[in-house]
């Protein structure tokens, strides 16, 4: 991940969306964009997957059973990487979606792919 990017999306391809956000893919720069929570940033593939891994790693159910009364503010720090996120509970909520419904897409893609392949062979 090199930093946040505040480009146009004309050479992007969306690979998947919710309300909440988008992940672009940029077939150019070999690299991945998630536009969440305000900010539009740039990920490589490792980045990407340790991004899901750091949002896996949140334990969202203890943290809505916690009484007490500490913030509900996680920061989702990626190590490498020079970009972190300061989300609230729905943030990491809708951000694991965000991340669930692409790496489903990006597995269907290589499917897909394979399967043509096994066609054209």
């Amino acid at each position: 991940m090199t930093g946040v990017k505040t480009a146009t999306t004309t050479n992007f391809t969306e690979v998947f969306s919710t309300k909440a956000g988008t992940v672009y893919q940029n077939d150019r720069e070999c690299c991945w964009y998630i536009d969440f929570a305000g900010k539009l940033v740039r990920f490589d593939y490792r980045g990407l997957l340790k991004l899901k891994k750091s949002i896996y790693r949140v334990d969202i159910e203890a943290a809505l059973l916690d009484s007490s009364k500490k913030p509900e503010i996680e920061m989702v720090f990626i190590c490498a990487c020079n970009h972190c996120y300061f989300l609230n509970l729905l943030q990491i909520i809708s951000l694991k979606d965000l991340l669930e419904g692409t790496f489903a897409m990006l597995e269907l893609n290589q499917i897909l792919h394979d399967r043509l392949s096994r066609v054209v062979i």
